[in-house]
């Protein structure tokens, strides 16, 4: 098995700039799942710090898979995962592979994705770690 890890940082506010400026920002990254929960925060602040984390966390993926995309051929897209909480393990990030092309990919190369996320009011980060069983 090998493994592999992807990180990515980015302002709050340039997330929050791009959702109030762009109408179709948040639908052409957010799945709707992403967007149904993150909209159910009630703090403005919360909220943009949320969506820049999921943005950062779908970054800090595709840097950890770039090697097998490439191998695939295969250009990801934001809506190609998306980012839920996983209610067994106490609100913990958990990854759910939404397209069938890139779910060929983590199928061939038997790749399984451990994330975390954390965000500040002006910053979000992300790391992704992920495991091959073949190569």
């Amino acid at each position: 098995m090998k493994v592999y890890c992807g990180t990515d940082i980015i302002e709050v506010e340039r997330i929050k700039k791009a959702i109030i400026e762009n109408d179709r920002f948040k639908t052409n990254i957010f799945s709707k799942s992403e967007i149904e929960d993150i909209e159910k925060s009630s703090n403005d602040d919360i909220k943009y710090q949320r969506y820049a984390g999921r943005f950062a966390s779908k970054e800090a993926i595709y840097k950890a898979i770039s090697k097998f995309t490439v191998e695939s051929d295969y250009t990801p897209k934001f809506l190609d995962v998306e980012i839920v909480n996983d209610e067994a393990f106490k609100q913990r990030p958990k990854v759910n592979v939404i397209s069938k092309s890139l779910e060929e990919v983590f199928i061939k190369y038997k790749i399984k994705i451990d994330l975390s996320i954390s965000h500040v009011r002006e910053n979000a980060i992300a790391m992704a770690v992920v495991s091959i069983d073949k190569e």
